[in-house]
């Protein structure tokens, strides 16, 4: 396909190659883990820095060279992740890009839920806790998820720096309901749908 007979994203949403890539392409988004540009303000575009070594790449090319390494990734955010529209693809991108979590102040609804259906685990942050200060070079574990699920339950995410400092916060899980507690542990709601049919 030539780029001038792309039209939009909205026309190719049964393409899932084109959907992935524009899972997080909106030219507005802004990756606060990016340093800012010459004139000190955010950089715009779907753009990250692949660790480590922090070379910027498209947020696609950085997803598909972790998968390649088999390194899970976790997308951290501000308030009412997931507001706006194409609730489905951004749940479906989201998942298809490698990404285990997605860690935030707060989520719209439906994406919540959305995300909980393509099994991505979505987690809140606590009190006046946010993402404020991470750089990217972090690496991340969970702690409190490996037994029985529970709606709501308490985890722990375990935030180590290059330098080798610890840091831990308290995250909930928002897993908000037992039959998403179902769908979650089946890896989301289709393989949960094909198990109980062949059931």
């Amino acid at each position: 396909m030539k780029p001038v007979d792309f039209n939009s994203y909205g026309s190719r949403r049964g393409h899932h190659e084109v959907m992935m890539r524009g899972t997080f392409a909106n030219v507005r988004i802004r990756n606060l883990m990016l340093p800012p540009d010459a004139d000190g303000r955010p950089v715009e575009g779907g753009l990250t820095l692949r660790q480590p070594g922090g070379e910027r790449l498209s947020i696609y090319d950085a997803a598909m060279a972790y998968q390649a390494e088999d390194t899970p990734t976790v997308i951290f955010a501000g308030e009412e992740y997931g507001t706006g529209s194409s609730r489905d693809w951004a749940a479906k991108g989201t998942r298809l890009l490698g990404v285990r979590a997605v860690i935030a102040r707060s989520f719209e609804r439906i994406h919540r839920s959305n995300l909980v259906g393509m099994g991505v685990l979505p987690l809140q942050f606590q009190g006046g806790d946010s993402a404020a200060g991470l750089t990217g070079g972090e690496t991340f574990d969970l702690e409190g998820l490996d037994g029985e699920l529970k709606p709501r339950q308490q985890a722990t995410l375990v935030i180590r720096s290059p330098g080798g400092q610890e840091r831990r916060l308290t995250l909930t899980l928002r897993i908000d309901t037992p039959v998403e507690v179902d769908y979650y542990r089946h890896g989301g709601i289709l393989p949960y749908v094909l198990r109980q049919i062949l059931a």
